[in-house]
């Protein structure tokens, strides 16, 4: 089990009756017939809060901020915190910081046992300046983006379709 998984553990743990409750909550809906945003935008395509479908190419610009990175580009994930990124097999893209609150920072490409996959991890730095950019070929077995001192609170997952 990664930390991230066990964070995962502890924290539903922890959330308890009040995961019940909102997890109740969400099961009542409304008369319309419409039981809200589900992330799915009819064509089968999910570009919601359960990831961010990220095309070829792009530049994934976030903010090192310790409770969390923060999206600055591509527009999809602009202002939010540890976004999932949802990219394609195969595809070339580009992961990297450029700003950053001051602490000491990196990031680096994990597969699902918290192991660095194929050497993709930054120094630790804490100006981010030109250099904490990843260069990467999606594959199956990414599985997160992490900040390695902040491990438990700068995590996002990647999925790759």
């Amino acid at each position: 089990m990664t930390v991230h998984e066990d964070n995962r553990r502890t924290f539903l743990k922890a959330a308890g009756v009040t995961g019940a409750a909102v997890l109740a909550a969400g099961c009542l809906g409304d008369d319309n017939g419409d039981d809200g945003d589900d992330g799915d935008d009819g064509n089968g395509e999910d570009d919601g809060p359960d990831g961010y479908e990220i095309d070829p190419g792009t530049a994934i610009e976030l903010d090192g901020q310790t409770p969390g990175w923060v999206g600055i580009a591509p527009g999809e994930i602009e202002g939010e915190e540890n976004p999932t990124l949802i990219l394609q097999e195969g595809e070339e893209y580009e992961i990297g910081w450029t700003e950053g609150d001051g602490s000491p920072h990196n990031i680096a490409i994990w597969d699902d046992d918290g192991d660095v996959v194929d050497d993709l991890a930054t120094p630790e730095v804490s100006d981010p300046g030109d250099d904490q950019w990843l260069e990467f070929t999606a594959s199956d077995e990414m599985a997160e983006y992490v900040c390695e001192p902040h491990e438990t609170t700068m995590i996002a997952d990647i999925v790759v379709e």
